[in-house]
């Protein structure tokens, strides 16, 4: 099986005769798109071989990938076009054969990096602990096939120090047990992935950090990025070393994970005064200085936000050797976790906690609008705890038709889940078909006594009066309501 495999990464290079390769290692919701970007190079037009491992799972995304089938669900259309593209040029293959480092040039790191949280059953935080045992795994099996000029290009967020503490030298160790000298390339360059509708453009048309373990190797990352980036409109910022674009990774997120849960609290308290968040935010917006503070809502999903902030306080105490964590990161963790308790409380008491047997419709399971992806996403702790309070829930979404993590499915017609009688309407994740949707609105306000929670706000003015003629209605951070 694997001669067969290796020929047929032969075969796909004889094909692509001349062109440099680039292998992409991991073919997730990063992995999967950098493959097509680098397929669709702006200057250079490379052979691009997307490699991940032999489980069931990544088989079937394999097998997809290279019949004409992009795995991943988006609201993006360039992510079909620049897929058709590649496939039309013939220059994309995916496999699990790991033959296909030994023909790279250059090999991208797009794998997961994971933080094991142990919580107790309100979702608080009690410990984490970061294993590298899989990254360095996977370094290795790079490290024992690859050219000694290759460039290694790691955009998955790790822990800062990574490059230099654990990437260099597993593969210095690698090469010598191969008794030849590592000439290559290292850097870091962490990617800035939105799967949404700028799903490519976050990657192409967006601004690059980047930085090699020395000079030749930051030069080697700028000259490939720049085949790959529009960099005349979105200019690369080169850091003095890897631990520094580390840092700026889990930085610039632990900042978007702490304003989220700073929100929160406010939130809380203007629901208690009888205050319109929203409208108050607005109102700081008008400074410059404050554009970016953040909106209320059901609370922090995604692969990003979730761990960031625990990677770098796992870092500071475990590659720097600080006594110290980061306190305030590691608590804004701990705050996002458990937003969606906040839902599930503003239901309950709603609904004087009676709960067993209603039917509720859960618009939205993804983490994030306009995406289907649910790693890690705030509706699943709304949905568990609804469903241990034994309500019966009717799950939609307009990206996803399986949950996985809950092993239910999902219907994607919306049309279709307007057919049911329910006591409870919960907008729990911010798709654009729900804001606006006239359907929706005519089926609340035919109703009388339902109740409706809005957990982003979704509604508008008009909407919300018109709900609140029969119905009762609950917007999380609209005291006024």
């Amino acid at each position: 099986m694997e001669a067969l495999l290796s020929e047929r990464i032969e075969d796909f290079l004889s094909r692509n005769g001349g062109k440099k390769v680039v292998a992409v290692q991991g073919l997730g919701f990063v992995g999967a798109v950098m493959s097509l970007v680098c397929a669709n190079g702006l200057t250079e037009d490379y052979a691009v071989i997307g490699v991940d491992l032999p489980t069931d799972e990544a088989i079937a995304k394999i097998e997809a990938l290279n019949n004409g089938v992009f795995p991943i669900s988006s609201s993006d259309p360039k992510v079909q076009e620049y897929f058709e593209k590649s496939r039309k040029k013939s220059n994309f293959l995916a496999t699990h054969d790991t033959h296909a480092y030994a023909k790279a040039d250059v090999i991208i790191i797009d794998i997961n990096l994971d933080v094991d949280k142990v919580s107790c059953e309100e979702n608080e935080l009690e410990s984490y602990d970061v294993s590298l045992d899989g990254f360095k795994k996977a370094i290795q099996t790079i490290g024992e096939v690859c050219k000694s000029d290759v460039l290694i290009l790691v955009e998955t967020t790790v822990p800062p120090g990574t490059c230099q503490f654990v990437v260099k030298p597993i593969i210095e160790e690698e090469f010598q047990k191969r008794g030849i000298e590592f000439e290559g390339y290292i850097g870091h360059s962490y990617e800035r992935v939105m799967p949404g509708p700028k799903y490519i453009d976050s990657i192409q048309n967006f601004y690059r950090v980047y930085s090699g373990i020395d000079e030749r190797s930051a030069d080697r990352v700028e000259s490939f990025l720049k085949t790959i980036i529009r960099t005349d409109e979105y200019p690369l910022t080169r850091l003095s070393q890897t631990h520094a674009t580390e840092m700026a990774k889990v930085l610039e997120n632990s900042f978007r994970a702490m304003n989220i849960s700073f929100i929160q609290e406010w939130s809380n308290y203007a629901e208690e005064a009888g205050v319109n968040i929203y409208e108050v935010i607005q109102a700081i917006r008008m400074r410059p200085t404050h554009k970016n503070i953040m909106m209320p809502g059901l609370g922090v999903g995604g692969y990003c936000l979730t761990k960031d902030p625990l990677l770098a306080s796992w870092s500071k105490q475990t590659l720097f050797e600080s006594k110290n964590p980061l306190l305030n990161s590691e608590k804004a963790v701990q705050v996002n976790d458990q937003m969606p308790l906040r839902a599930f409380d503003i239901i309950r008491d709603n609904i004087n906690g009676d709960l067993p047997n209603k039917e509720v419709l859960v618009l939205g399971v993804s983490y994030l609008n306009d995406v289907g992806d649910t790693r890690y996403t705030p509706v699943e702790l709304l949905c568990r705890k609804l469903l241990r309070s034994e309500t019966n829930l009717s799950l939609h979404d307009p990206y996803l038709n399986y949950w996985e993590e809950l092993e239910r499915p999902i219907e994607t017609e919306f049309e279709k889940m307007l057919d049911r009688d329910y006591d409870m309407v919960v907008v729990s994740t911010a798709h654009s078909v729900y804001r606006s949707n006239d359907k929706l609105l005519d089926y609340i306000t035919s109703r009388k006594n339902l109740f409706v929670l809005d957990c982003w706000g979704v509604f508008s003015a008009e909407e919300l009066t018109l709900i609140k003629e029969n119905n009762n209605i609950k917007v999380i951070g609209r005291g006024d309501i």
